[in-house]
């Protein structure tokens, strides 16, 4: 089972891109959606997630106050705003969802249950 993602593309600094992350419905048992990214020769980093259920949300610090997630229930679908992009946002974006229940920001990256196919971003100086 894979999560769709989309909306990657090429942007300067200073430009916005919105990603999109769409949840198969028969395998909808989703506690929390969150977004990760993976540059070159780098490990894959927390970016931002939200709790399904009440829409909570949470951003790791470099990204806070430029990037918002945020989610539509009808439609299964979590965005991740980014706006103000920098050369350093530059990476492969991708989705994850968590079912367990049992979710902080510091869950590791292999204990997700379902993945996005990632959407590479890149910001141009």
């Amino acid at each position: 089972v894979q999560l769709q993602a989309s909306g990657g593309g090429l942007v300067q600094t200073g430009g916005s891109l919105r990603l999109s992350c769409t949840v198969p419905r028969r395998t909808f048992n989703t506690y929390a959606m969150a977004w990760f990214r993976q540059a070159p020769g780098k490990e894959r980093e927390f970016v931002a997630a939200v709790i399904w259920r009440d829409g909570r949300t949470y951003y790791a610090d470099s990204v806070k106050g430029r990037f918002t997630i945020s989610r539509d229930n009808a439609k299964n679908t979590v965005y991740l705003q980014m706006n103000s992009l920098k050369p350093e946002d530059t990476a492969n974006y991708y989705c994850a969802s968590d079912g367990s229940g049992r979710w902080d920001r510091t869950k590791p990256p292999s204990e997700y249950d379902y993945w996005g196919q990632g959407t590479l971003v890149t910001v141009s100086s």
